[in-house]
Protein backbone atom coordinates (compact mmCIF):
# COMPACT_ATOMS: atom_id res chain seq x y z
CA UNK A 1 0.00 0.00 0.00
CA UNK A 2 1.27 3.14 -0.91
CA UNK A 3 1.67 6.27 1.97
CA UNK A 4 0.12 9.41 0.76
CA UNK A 5 2.21 12.78 0.60
CA UNK A 6 1.02 16.38 0.52
CA UNK A 7 1.71 18.01 -2.63
CA UNK A 8 0.24 21.33 -3.63
CA UNK A 9 -1.63 21.71 -6.49
CA UNK A 10 -2.77 25.21 -8.50
CA UNK A 11 -6.35 25.97 -8.34
CA UNK A 12 -8.76 25.14 -11.56
CA UNK A 13 -9.19 27.60 -13.66
CA UNK A 14 -6.40 29.89 -12.68
CA UNK A 15 -3.37 30.02 -15.58
CA UNK A 16 0.23 28.26 -14.68
CA UNK A 17 3.21 29.74 -14.96
CA UNK A 18 6.65 28.32 -14.59
CA UNK A 19 7.72 30.99 -12.62
CA UNK A 20 5.43 30.36 -10.14
CA UNK A 21 6.58 28.95 -7.11
CA UNK A 22 4.08 29.49 -4.45
CA UNK A 23 0.52 27.34 -5.56
CA UNK A 24 -2.39 28.30 -3.53
CA UNK A 25 -4.45 24.63 -3.16
CA UNK A 26 -3.11 21.17 -2.01
CA UNK A 27 -3.92 17.51 -3.15
CA UNK A 28 -2.67 14.38 -2.53
CA UNK A 29 -0.30 12.35 -3.86
CA UNK A 30 0.31 9.17 -3.18
CA UNK A 31 3.43 8.10 -4.06
CA UNK A 32 6.13 7.71 -1.70
CA UNK A 33 8.66 10.32 -1.18
CA UNK A 34 11.65 11.87 0.74
CA UNK A 35 11.16 14.94 2.99
CA UNK A 36 14.31 16.79 3.63
CA UNK A 37 16.15 14.05 3.67
CA UNK A 38 14.23 11.82 5.42
CA UNK A 39 11.58 9.16 4.94
CA UNK A 40 8.12 9.21 6.51
CA UNK A 41 9.45 6.24 8.40
CA UNK A 42 12.48 7.69 9.84
CA UNK A 43 10.23 10.70 10.53
CA UNK A 44 7.79 8.49 12.19
CA UNK A 45 10.83 6.84 14.22
CA UNK A 46 11.92 10.47 15.70
CA UNK A 47 8.53 11.07 16.54
CA UNK A 48 8.16 8.06 19.30
CA UNK A 49 11.98 9.23 20.55
CA UNK A 50 11.82 12.46 21.12
CA UNK A 51 8.13 11.90 22.72
CA UNK A 52 9.46 9.15 25.58
CA UNK A 53 12.40 11.95 26.06
CA UNK A 54 9.92 14.36 26.88
CA UNK A 55 8.01 11.63 29.26
CA UNK A 56 11.23 10.41 31.09
CA UNK A 57 12.19 14.33 31.40
CA UNK A 58 8.63 15.29 32.67
CA UNK A 59 9.35 11.98 35.28
CA UNK A 60 12.87 12.83 36.61
CA UNK A 61 12.44 16.17 36.81
CA UNK A 62 10.93 16.25 40.02
CA UNK A 63 13.16 13.92 41.57
CA UNK A 64 16.03 15.93 40.32
CA UNK A 65 14.91 18.97 41.98
CA UNK A 66 14.34 17.42 44.93
CA UNK A 67 18.05 15.55 44.92
CA UNK A 68 19.48 19.32 44.68
CA UNK A 69 17.29 20.88 47.41
CA UNK A 70 18.69 18.31 49.41
CA UNK A 71 22.43 18.35 48.77
CA UNK A 72 22.22 22.00 48.95
CA UNK A 73 23.44 23.40 52.58
CA UNK A 74 21.29 24.81 55.11
CA UNK A 75 20.90 28.31 55.17
CA UNK A 76 18.61 30.63 58.09
CA UNK A 77 16.41 33.22 56.19
CA UNK A 78 16.79 34.26 52.79
CA UNK A 79 20.23 34.76 51.03
CA UNK A 80 22.16 37.71 51.76
CA UNK A 81 24.56 39.76 49.98
CA UNK A 82 28.50 38.02 51.08
CA UNK A 83 29.72 40.84 53.03
CA UNK A 84 33.06 42.45 52.09
CA UNK A 85 35.85 41.09 54.16
CA UNK A 86 36.94 42.66 57.29
CA UNK A 87 40.30 43.80 57.49
CA UNK A 88 42.73 42.13 59.74
CA UNK A 89 43.33 42.57 63.01
CA UNK A 90 46.30 44.85 63.31
CA UNK A 91 45.16 47.54 60.65
CA UNK A 92 45.50 50.89 61.80
CA UNK A 93 48.34 50.64 64.51
CA UNK A 94 50.92 53.06 63.33
CA UNK A 95 47.53 55.82 62.47
CA UNK A 96 45.48 55.08 65.74
CA UNK A 97 49.09 56.03 67.30
CA UNK A 98 48.96 59.21 65.84
CA UNK A 99 45.57 60.25 65.58
CA UNK A 100 45.93 59.78 69.65
CA UNK A 101 48.97 62.11 69.81
CA UNK A 102 46.93 64.75 67.96
CA UNK A 103 43.74 64.35 70.44
CA UNK A 104 46.18 64.49 73.42
CA UNK A 105 47.19 67.94 71.98
CA UNK A 106 44.25 69.08 71.14
CA UNK A 107 42.77 68.17 74.73
CA UNK A 108 45.48 69.75 76.52
CA UNK A 109 44.87 72.87 74.90
CA UNK A 110 41.18 72.76 74.81
CA UNK A 111 39.57 75.33 76.88
CA UNK A 112 35.66 76.89 77.11
CA UNK A 113 34.25 77.10 73.63
CA UNK A 114 36.88 74.26 72.05
CA UNK A 115 34.00 71.30 72.02
CA UNK A 116 33.72 72.01 68.46
CA UNK A 117 37.66 71.08 67.99
CA UNK A 118 37.50 68.39 70.42
CA UNK A 119 34.21 66.98 68.50
CA UNK A 120 36.48 66.29 65.24
CA UNK A 121 38.46 63.51 67.26
CA UNK A 122 35.48 62.39 69.24
CA UNK A 123 31.90 63.01 68.81
CA UNK A 124 30.47 63.24 71.90
CA UNK A 125 32.73 65.88 73.08
CA UNK A 126 30.35 68.44 71.39
CA UNK A 127 28.51 68.30 74.55
CA UNK A 128 31.21 68.53 77.32
CA UNK A 129 31.77 71.12 79.65
CA UNK A 130 35.19 72.69 79.16
CA UNK A 131 36.43 75.53 81.74
CA UNK A 132 39.36 77.80 81.17
CA UNK A 133 41.21 80.27 78.52
CA UNK A 134 41.76 78.22 75.27
CA UNK A 135 45.27 78.03 74.72
CA UNK A 136 46.07 78.45 78.49
CA UNK A 137 48.41 75.07 77.93
CA UNK A 138 50.48 73.37 75.93
CA UNK A 139 51.31 69.75 75.37
CA UNK A 140 55.23 69.23 74.31
CA UNK A 141 57.27 66.14 73.93
CA UNK A 142 54.49 64.16 73.04
CA UNK A 143 55.08 60.40 72.09
CA UNK A 144 53.06 57.45 72.03
CA UNK A 145 55.02 55.07 75.00
CA UNK A 146 52.30 52.42 74.61
CA UNK A 147 50.37 50.82 72.30
CA UNK A 148 48.35 47.86 72.99
CA UNK A 149 45.07 45.65 71.00
CA UNK A 150 42.11 45.78 73.31
CA UNK A 151 39.83 44.00 70.54
CA UNK A 152 39.10 43.75 67.16
CA UNK A 153 39.62 47.53 65.65
CA UNK A 154 39.94 48.90 69.25
CA UNK A 155 43.69 50.03 70.22
CA UNK A 156 44.75 51.52 73.52
CA UNK A 157 47.35 54.22 73.11
CA UNK A 158 49.49 55.70 76.02
CA UNK A 159 50.89 59.27 74.87
CA UNK A 160 53.92 60.50 77.24
CA UNK A 161 53.47 64.63 77.24
CA UNK A 162 54.86 67.36 79.05
CA UNK A 163 52.43 69.94 79.79
CA UNK A 164 53.55 74.08 80.38
CA UNK A 165 51.43 76.39 81.63
CA UNK A 166 51.48 79.56 79.01
CA UNK A 167 50.06 81.62 81.68
CA UNK A 168 52.35 81.14 84.62
CA UNK A 169 55.74 83.74 84.20
CA UNK A 170 58.71 82.22 83.12
CA UNK A 171 60.98 83.29 86.74
CA UNK A 172 58.88 84.30 89.07
CA UNK A 173 59.86 87.18 91.33
CA UNK A 174 61.86 86.65 93.97
CA UNK A 175 59.45 87.86 96.51
CA UNK A 176 57.44 84.96 95.97
CA UNK A 177 57.38 82.66 98.88
CA UNK A 178 58.06 79.03 97.85
CA UNK A 179 54.75 76.85 99.29
CA UNK A 180 54.12 73.12 99.41
CA UNK A 181 51.20 74.31 97.03
CA UNK A 182 53.62 76.51 94.82
CA UNK A 183 56.13 73.07 95.01
CA UNK A 184 53.79 70.26 93.60
CA UNK A 185 52.73 72.82 90.66
CA UNK A 186 56.12 73.27 90.10
CA UNK A 187 56.98 69.62 90.58
CA UNK A 188 53.74 68.70 88.40
CA UNK A 189 54.86 71.08 85.46
CA UNK A 190 58.30 69.44 85.27
CA UNK A 191 56.75 65.78 85.28
CA UNK A 192 56.33 64.01 82.22
CA UNK A 193 52.50 63.13 82.36
CA UNK A 194 50.35 60.05 80.52
CA UNK A 195 47.28 59.94 79.15
CA UNK A 196 45.75 56.94 78.11
CA UNK A 197 43.06 57.59 74.69
CA UNK A 198 40.97 54.58 73.03
CA UNK A 199 40.86 54.47 69.66
CA UNK A 200 38.66 52.34 66.96
CA UNK A 201 39.42 51.78 63.63
CA UNK A 202 37.98 50.72 60.89
CA UNK A 203 37.53 50.55 56.82
CA UNK A 204 35.93 53.78 55.11
CA UNK A 205 34.65 54.03 51.79
CA UNK A 206 37.07 54.78 49.90
CA UNK A 207 39.27 51.76 51.26
CA UNK A 208 41.57 53.98 53.84
CA UNK A 209 41.39 53.31 57.37
CA UNK A 210 39.38 55.73 59.38
CA UNK A 211 39.83 56.28 63.29
CA UNK A 212 37.30 58.02 66.05
CA UNK A 213 37.85 58.22 69.73
CA UNK A 214 35.54 56.43 71.81
CA UNK A 215 35.83 58.39 75.34
CA UNK A 216 37.76 61.40 76.27
CA UNK A 217 41.18 60.21 77.15
CA UNK A 218 42.52 58.79 81.19
CA UNK A 219 45.23 60.33 83.08
CA UNK A 220 47.69 57.44 83.99
CA UNK A 221 50.18 56.51 85.83
CA UNK A 222 53.81 56.10 83.94
CA UNK A 223 54.78 52.76 82.18
CA UNK A 224 56.47 50.07 85.02
CA UNK A 225 60.08 50.02 85.14
CA UNK A 226 61.49 46.13 84.37
CA UNK A 227 64.90 44.83 85.08
CA UNK A 228 67.30 44.30 82.59
CA UNK A 229 68.24 41.22 80.94
CA UNK A 230 71.55 39.99 81.33
CA UNK A 231 73.54 40.53 78.33
CA UNK A 232 76.32 38.64 76.40
CA UNK A 233 79.24 41.16 77.51
CA UNK A 234 81.41 40.76 80.36
CA UNK A 235 81.80 43.90 82.56
CA UNK A 236 82.91 47.23 81.86
CA UNK A 237 86.63 47.49 81.98
CA UNK A 238 89.34 50.49 80.90
CA UNK A 239 89.63 50.28 77.31
CA UNK A 240 93.33 50.27 76.78
CA UNK A 241 95.30 52.53 73.95
CA UNK A 242 97.76 49.30 73.50
CA UNK A 243 94.93 46.92 72.90
CA UNK A 244 94.15 46.03 69.24
CA UNK A 245 89.94 46.84 70.20
CA UNK A 246 90.20 50.08 71.43
CA UNK A 247 92.40 51.00 68.69
CA UNK A 248 89.66 49.61 66.31
CA UNK A 249 86.75 50.90 67.59
CA UNK A 250 88.21 54.48 67.99
CA UNK A 251 89.37 54.47 64.70
CA UNK A 252 85.84 53.66 63.45
CA UNK A 253 83.59 55.95 65.81
CA UNK A 254 86.36 58.43 64.79
CA UNK A 255 85.56 58.74 61.45
CA UNK A 256 82.01 57.78 61.57
CA UNK A 257 81.22 60.56 64.04
CA UNK A 258 83.60 63.63 63.43
CA UNK A 259 83.87 62.92 59.42
CA UNK A 260 87.94 62.26 60.04
CA UNK A 261 89.38 59.92 57.80
CA UNK A 262 87.67 57.45 55.21
CA UNK A 263 85.04 55.09 56.98
CA UNK A 264 85.47 52.78 54.17
CA UNK A 265 88.97 51.73 55.64
CA UNK A 266 87.86 50.26 58.87
CA UNK A 267 84.94 48.22 57.55
CA UNK A 268 84.80 44.27 56.61
CA UNK A 269 84.66 43.78 53.04
CA UNK A 270 80.67 43.47 52.08
CA UNK A 271 80.09 45.78 55.37
CA UNK A 272 78.26 49.04 53.98
CA UNK A 273 78.16 52.04 56.39
CA UNK A 274 77.81 56.08 56.24
CA UNK A 275 79.33 58.56 58.54
CA UNK A 276 76.91 60.88 59.90
CA UNK A 277 76.77 63.97 58.06
CA UNK A 278 77.11 66.48 59.30
CA UNK A 279 79.20 65.66 61.44
CA UNK A 280 77.76 66.52 65.07
CA UNK A 281 81.07 66.34 67.29
CA UNK A 282 84.78 67.20 66.91
CA UNK A 283 86.20 64.42 68.69
CA UNK A 284 85.69 61.32 71.02
CA UNK A 285 87.31 59.39 73.87
CA UNK A 286 87.08 55.38 74.28
CA UNK A 287 86.53 54.92 77.98
CA UNK A 288 85.66 51.20 78.72
CA UNK A 289 84.81 48.07 76.88
CA UNK A 290 82.69 45.08 77.61
CA UNK A 291 83.83 42.31 75.12
CA UNK A 292 81.67 39.41 74.74
CA UNK A 293 82.29 36.25 76.95
CA UNK A 294 85.65 38.27 78.39
CA UNK A 295 85.50 37.78 82.43
CA UNK A 296 89.70 38.41 82.91
CA UNK A 297 91.50 41.73 83.12
CA UNK A 298 94.34 40.25 81.74
CA UNK A 299 95.79 42.70 78.38
CA UNK A 300 95.33 41.66 75.52
CA UNK A 301 97.38 43.02 72.47
CA UNK A 302 97.07 40.55 69.73
CA UNK A 303 94.46 39.61 67.08
CA UNK A 304 93.25 36.29 66.95
CA UNK A 305 93.05 34.21 63.16
CA UNK A 306 91.27 35.54 59.99
CA UNK A 307 87.63 35.28 60.35
CA UNK A 308 87.19 35.16 64.06
CA UNK A 309 84.56 37.67 65.20
CA UNK A 310 83.73 39.33 68.16
CA UNK A 311 81.08 41.43 69.89
CA UNK A 312 81.33 44.52 72.09
CA UNK A 313 80.20 47.35 74.02
CA UNK A 314 81.85 50.45 73.86
CA UNK A 315 81.06 53.36 76.06
CA UNK A 316 82.81 56.91 75.03
CA UNK A 317 82.74 60.97 75.60
CA UNK A 318 82.20 62.44 72.19
CA UNK A 319 82.63 66.76 72.05
CA UNK A 320 80.85 68.74 70.59
CA UNK A 321 80.93 71.87 68.63
CA UNK A 322 79.88 73.46 72.38
CA UNK A 323 83.06 71.85 73.80
CA UNK A 324 80.32 70.06 75.41
CA UNK A 325 81.11 65.96 75.96
CA UNK A 326 78.18 63.53 75.61
CA UNK A 327 78.25 60.03 77.02
CA UNK A 328 77.12 57.44 74.13
CA UNK A 329 77.92 53.72 74.03
CA UNK A 330 77.80 50.88 70.88
CA UNK A 331 77.08 47.80 70.40
CA UNK A 332 79.66 46.53 67.32
CA UNK A 333 80.71 43.31 65.89
CA UNK A 334 83.60 42.99 64.61
CA UNK A 335 85.82 40.55 62.77
CA UNK A 336 89.72 39.68 62.66
CA UNK A 337 91.25 39.79 59.16
CA UNK A 338 95.32 40.09 58.35
CA UNK A 339 96.13 40.56 61.58
CA UNK A 340 93.48 43.30 62.80
CA UNK A 341 90.01 44.25 63.57
CA UNK A 342 87.36 45.41 61.22
CA UNK A 343 83.88 46.55 62.07
CA UNK A 344 81.28 43.68 60.11
CA UNK A 345 77.81 45.55 61.78
CA UNK A 346 77.06 48.47 64.28
CA UNK A 347 74.51 46.54 66.23
CA UNK A 348 70.53 47.62 66.83
CA UNK A 349 70.69 47.01 70.33
CA UNK A 350 73.29 44.91 72.10
CA UNK A 351 72.96 41.19 72.38
CA UNK A 352 70.76 39.87 75.43
CA UNK A 353 72.33 36.79 77.16
CA UNK A 354 70.77 33.26 76.08
CA UNK A 355 68.12 31.92 78.69
CA UNK A 356 69.24 28.82 80.48
CA UNK A 357 66.48 26.25 81.41
CA UNK A 358 66.64 25.10 84.69
CA UNK A 359 68.09 21.32 84.66
CA UNK A 360 65.92 18.58 86.45
CA UNK A 361 66.87 18.38 89.87
CA UNK A 362 68.55 14.94 91.56
CA UNK A 363 65.92 12.05 91.67
CA UNK A 364 63.46 13.90 89.02
CA UNK A 365 62.77 11.29 86.44
CA UNK A 366 62.87 13.00 83.00
CA UNK A 367 59.39 12.81 81.46
CA UNK A 368 59.77 10.94 78.25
Amino acid sequence: MKKAAWIRRPPKGAATRPDEGEPEDWDIDEGPKDVAGWSTGAQANMSAVIRWTAWGLLILGPLLGAAAYLSAPAQAGPSQKKPAQAAPATTGAQGAAGFAQLFVAACIEAGEGDQAKLAAYYPDAIGLRLEGDSGRRRGEQLTVVRLRQTDRGVWSVTVAARVTDTMSPANPSAGDRPDDKGDAKAAAARAVRYFQVPVATAPTADGASGYTALAMLAEVAAPEHIKAPALVYGPMRPALPADPRTQAVTEFLTAYLTGAGELDRYLAPGTNLTAIAPAPYTGIAVDSLAIEGEKGTEPVTTVPGDGTQLRLMVALRATGHDEVRAPLAYALTLKARASRWEITSLDGAPAPAPVRTAAPSAGTTPTP
